[in-house]
């Protein structure tokens, strides 16, 4: 089983509930939404224990899909944020192995040979089905 402590070597930036909320211009209750359609995952940590999702899973807008090179805007900082889309798959596979959510999150942050990276940077530049393909390989 996988130790929070353990993630918090591997995960370098977390986001709570409300932090997520403003940074994808939403209100709480649609990101607590995110986290219940499983389109991201997190854990209990912290000071006061609260649930936390890692940052790297929001993106700016134009990255939402790394394998569609959209141009960056002017000013990116104006830009909107989002999930990136292919956590919500890749969660869901990981899922259907029986990986709890720490595990999850494990496994992504972690680097893995096959990859030569983490499989969370290589879903960052829009590596995919690779990905996928890497975790199907864990049965």
């Amino acid at each position: 089983m996988t130790d929070v402590t353990d993630l918090e070597q591997l995960v370098p930036e977390w986001l709570t509930l409300p932090q997520l909320a403003e940074v994808l211009g939403t209100t709480v209750t649609q990101a607590r939404s995110i986290v219940q359609d499983r389109r991201v995952v997190g854990v209990k940590r912290g000071e006061r224990t609260s649930f936390q999702i890692p940052a790297a899973f929001v993106v700016p807008a134009h990255r939402a899909n790394p394998a569609n090179v959209a141009p960056a805007p002017e000013n990116p900082e104006d830009g909107r944020h989002v999930v990136l889309m292919s956590v919500q798959g890749t969660v869901a596979v990981l899922t259907d192995f029986g990986f709890t959510d720490a595990e999850i999150i494990e496994w992504l942050f972690s680097p893995d040979e096959a990859l030569g990276t983490t499989p969370m940077e290589a879903l960052l530049a829009g590596r995919k089905a690779e990905v996928r393909r890497v975790a199907q390989a864990l049965l």
